[in-house]
């Protein structure tokens, strides 16, 4: 089992930025996707961005798709997530996700094994 755990929530006004990191535990850390989902209350969890173990490839919603930037730094064994423009629509509880079955990028959240605790993101108008 992959330990993760996600930082760099927080609260920020419309247009802002921040940039979301997860960390995680163990070895092979090269050989599975990674993947961002975002939940509100009463929603189910969405699907946001994912890169493959090699980072060669990556993949977005269309509602992030221009704005937002996932990355892994497989040295570190640490996935980012950047996020730019950001809107009041994305605030949502985000988790990071491994897919341990699946070196390629994969938007399918059954393919995702194990999860973080998640952390906020709040956009204010």
């Amino acid at each position: 089992q992959v330990q993760l755990v996600e930082s760099g929530g927080g609260l920020v006004q419309a247009g802002g930025s921040l940039r979301l990191s997860c960390a995680a535990s163990g070895h092979t850390f090269n050989s599975y996707a990674l993947g961002w989902f975002r939940q509100t209350p009463g929603k189910e969890r969405e699907f946001v961005a994912a890169i493959s173990g090699n980072g060669g490839s990556t993949t977005y919603a269309d509602s992030v798709k221009g704005r937002f930037t996932i990355s892994r730094d497989n040295a570190k064994n640490t996935m980012f997530l950047q996020m730019n423009s950001l809107k009041p629509e994305d605030t949502a509880v985000y988790y990071c996700a491994c897919a341990v079955r699946s070196f390629r990028a994969t938007t399918n959240p059954g393919w995702y094994d194990d999860w973080g605790q998640g952390t906020q993101v709040t956009v204010s108008s």
